[in-house]
């Protein structure tokens, strides 16, 4: 194994989880493209044994993976409402008015820099991907269609743009050059300005078995004890942290200009836990792909027990993750009937891999399906308000992680 960390290049060849070979998570395929050969890559997760930062190798441009994007923020009722919770929280935290500035990156179409701007408070969006960017620029929301570094950074300093308040969600893990991506936001931060970074958490990952939230465009699987590391050598300290539910369960860190050293007791603790947890010993993570491998058993004992006693699947939501899921353990057309999604912009299209449809969720009332495998069980309880007409023909739901449930 010649891969170095991404962080302190340190050779890798400890194995957290090898979930074989997968296409790109989020590379929905057209009608037209249905018969053309799909490209596949590693997705092997390691884990440096001296920083512990958990780890795919880069196989795929980031430009071909982020450049045009199928996921749109916007389509998820709970993460708007987490995001509203978010602003009013900061601008009452930082006295954020008018004469500040906010800026975002990886902003995707505006969901949450729209409530900043409503509130009259400047803002910016960075976003690589320009059909949702597009989207962003419509609100009225002014966004730059760029990947975010250092050279960005300068860029927004020589055009005297400084954030107040620079905030990322669920863009951590996405950057394959890490150290780039975390210089250019000290370079991009006012000499007194504060950032938030929110991302999975590793220990949630680990503990609730979320193994379908790893995929390529995931580079990193972060913990606080990675964070704290990654942000010091670039002249930041993490002096803040909440436990969110959001995404399974993820950490929202506070960050500012090394200085003060002081950190509040929610770090204290934080520490505390993953230290028990024992993330700071190389052994703890060797154990993760056993659990996985139950998982992936289990989940097909369901499909096939259901399918010979005559039962109809489908599924609902089209995410990364249930991509990763699927194709991990092999679950295609032959399970499933169809999903269903409320993006425009994934129905019509095929899961990558699997070629199993996406519809729109009305086609769920259509067909009558016994089962709807939710897929983004994330929002599980918000999809399972919004479709309950699933119970009134006796369907009922099953969330596969950490362990297959059936939910009537």
């Amino acid at each position: 194994m010649a891969s170095t960390c991404r962080f302190c290049s340190t050779p890798l060849a400890r194995t957290f989880c090898d979930l074989g070979t997968t296409p790109l998570s989020n590379s929905y395929v057209a009608q037209e493209d249905l018969d053309a050969p799909e490209p596949v890559y590693p997705l092997h997760v390691f884990v440096c044994e001296n920083c512990f930062l958990v780890q795919l190798e880069e196989f795929e441009d980031p430009q071909e993976i982020f450049g045009e994007y199928a996921y749109f923020s916007s389509y998820s009722d709970s993460w708007l409402a987490h995001c509203r919770e978010y602003v009013d929280a900061m601008q009452s935290r930082l006295n954020l008015d008018a004469s500040s500035k906010v800026i975002e990156i990886a902003s995707n179409d505006g969901y949450l820099l729209q409530y900043f701007l409503g509130a009259g408070i400047p803002v910016l969006g960075i976003e690589p991907a320009a059909n949702v960017a597009a989207v962003a620029t419509d609100k009225g929301i002014p966004t730059i269609v760029k990947f975010f570094g250092v050279d960005t950074a300068r860029e927004l300093v020589r055009s005297g743009q400084q954030a107040d308040l620079l905030l990322g969600n669920n863009v951590l893990a996405h950057v394959p050059d890490i150290n780039d991506f975390v210089a250019g936001m000290a370079i991009a931060l006012k000499p007194d300005g504060v950032i938030t970074m929110e991302f999975p958490h590793l220990l949630e990952l680990m503990h609730h078995n979320q193994f379908d939230t790893i995929y390529h465009e995931h580079f990193s699987y972060l913990s606080l004890l990675s964070v704290e590391r990654i942000f010091a050598a670039h002249g930041l300290h993490v002096f803040d942290a909440e436990e969110l539910p959001t995404h399974g369960g993820s950490l929202r860190i506070y960050a500012r200009h090394a200085g003060d050293s002081s950190v509040n007791e929610r770090i204290l603790n934080l520490r505390s836990i993953e230290a028990n947890a024992g993330l700071s010993d190389i052994g703890t993570y060797a154990s993760f792909g056993d659990r996985v491998q139950e998982t992936k058993n289990a989940l097909l004992e369901f499909l096939r027990t259901a399918k010979q006693d005559g039962k109809r699947i489908a599924a609902y939501g089209a995410p990364a993750k249930g991509n990763t899921l699927l194709n991990y353990c092999g679950v295609g057309k032959d399970f499933i009937d169809f999903t269903v999604d409320r993006s425009p912009a994934k129905q019509g299209r095929f899961l990558p891999g699997t070629r199993i449809p996406v519809l729109a969720p009305t086609a769920l009332l259509d067909a009558r399906p016994d089962y709807v495998l939710i897929l983004p069980w994330n929002i599980k309880d918000e999809i399972m308000a919004n479709m309950s007409q699933v119970r009134d023909w006796g369907g009922q739901f099953v969330v596969p992680i950490p362990a297959v449930e059936i939910i009537e």
